[in-house]
């Protein structure tokens, strides 16, 4: 009751800071890809201002077209649909144009632009928003595929931002200088969700089979994994078993390794993760040490510490400097000393001092107050930035009229 009350009082504060505005999100990310930051972050902004999440292309349209859907109430995800073979510059001016389109027409008022990706400032340039908030969740420069003008797209987005968030301590050293007004916000956790792992779960059926101990992995599974660490860590421990959850992308399935103590069994739904993580005895961070894990802040850190588990993570900066100088993830450089890691934590699976010391550290981390913070910046900025002035002619309109393209 106390947490429904302090819930209640939050989202009436917040309802004040943003006065039902809406929020315009601008991602890389696709909303049904795997649950994570924006996720987080946009279900909580969607309980008091309307919020339209707007997805990268895809390129199966003869005719151009802005496809809506709503996943939940007062979100709505829009996707462009344009035809293949065009090339930047056009792709660029024909989102510019469905999205113009899509806000006049649904009579979208007052709005915050909310990035996740410098790309979309190419096509967002005539909007008059209240705010610009630059969420930079990663150095995604360093990412496999990363496209051309990534770069250049970040600065001019750096002068345009009002505010600029960054997903860890590493990442933050690394923009701190590039703007006046740069906040660090880590990842984060929703405890009590992933504490319901401690209790006993019905095995998920592709997991129920697998022998301990088990070794599990959540999350992404793509050019930041040191797929040679698991194949030697598999090697060497044949009795323990890797079970890894999570969709493989920019890497080929034929790259991975297959033994027989290593499982895929692929993504899985957000609420499903504690009945999995319930049935593991570790949960392992096998990131590679490479310029797409140089800032990365993994959001599955907290998670498994709150779900009960002891962790042992490769040393990715972000990591060693919050949870390793802690005690509370062992780390480990190599595959030997990943084995004796993990020989060390497999007897603290129900350790109650453990668990204790992580439940201190978690106690200061929500997403509820993550999202809190956040939005009193965006309130300060508000307050320090000059209001454009809306057309009499229509004062629902914030945005330059373009043509109708597709709807």
């Amino acid at each position: 009751m106390r947490c429904e009350r302090m819930r209640s009082r939050n989202e009436r504060e917040n309802v004040r800071i943003l006065c039902g505005m809406n929020v315009i999100v601008l991602s890389h990310l696709r909303w049904d890809f795997v649950f994570q930051r924006p996720q987080h972050l946009m279900t909580r902004c969607a309980r008091t201002n309307p919020v339209l999440f707007v997805e990268e292309p895809i390129f199966d349209a003869d005719v151009p077209c802005l496809k809506a859907h709503e996943p939940r109430t007062g979100l709505t995800v829009l996707t462009p649909h344009l035809p293949a073979g065009l090339n930047a510059h056009e792709q660029s001016q024909m989102q510019e144009r469905l999205l113009t389109q899509y806000l006049g027409k649904h009579k979208v008022g007052e709005f915050v632009l909310w990035y996740y990706t410098p790309m979309a400032v190419g096509f967002t340039r005539t909007l008059n928003p209240e705010a610009v908030v630059y969420d930079c969740m990663d150095e995604l420069s360093g990412f496999r595929g990363a496209p051309p003008g990534l770069r250049a797209a970040e600065a001019e987005l750096f002068r345009r931002a009002d505010l600029v968030f960054t997903g860890g301590q590493s990442l933050y050293r690394a923009k701190q200088s590039q703007h006046p007004s740069v906040h660090c916000f880590p990842s984060s956790i929703e405890r009590d969700f992933f504490a319901g792992a401690r209790e006993p779960h019905p095995e998920p059926a592709d997991q129920a089979a697998i022998p301990h101990p088990r070794l599990g992995y959540s999350g992404v599974i793509d050019e930041r994994m040191n797929i040679d660490l698991i194949a030697a860590l598999a090697a060497a421990r044949p009795d323990w078993h890797i079970v890894m959850l999570g969709p493989v992308v920019k890497i080929s399935e034929s790259d991975l390794p297959r033994l027989a103590n290593i499982h895929y069994l692929g993504g899985k739904p957000y609420q499903l993760l504690p009945a999995y993580m319930a049935g593991w005895d570790v949960g392992v961070l096998p990131f590679a040490e490479n310029e797409a894990t140089r800032f990365i802040s993994p959001t599955k850190t907290p998670e498994y510490l709150a779900a009960g588990l002891p962790v042992v993570s490769t040393p990715i900066t972000d990591v060693v400097e919050q949870y390793g100088s802690a005690g509370l993830v062992a780390i480990a450089k190599n595959t030997d000393e990943f084995v004796h890691a993990v020989s060390d934590v497999l007897p603290t699976r129900h350790s109650r001092e453990r668990l204790a010391r992580a439940d201190a550290f978690l106690a200061k981390m929500s997403w509820d107050l993550t999202w809190s913070r956040m939005l009193k910046l965006i309130q300060a900025a508000r307050r320090r930035k000059t209001v454009p002035q809306v057309a009499q002619t229509d004062p629902g309109l914030l945005v330059k009229p373009y043509p109708a393209v597709g709807d």
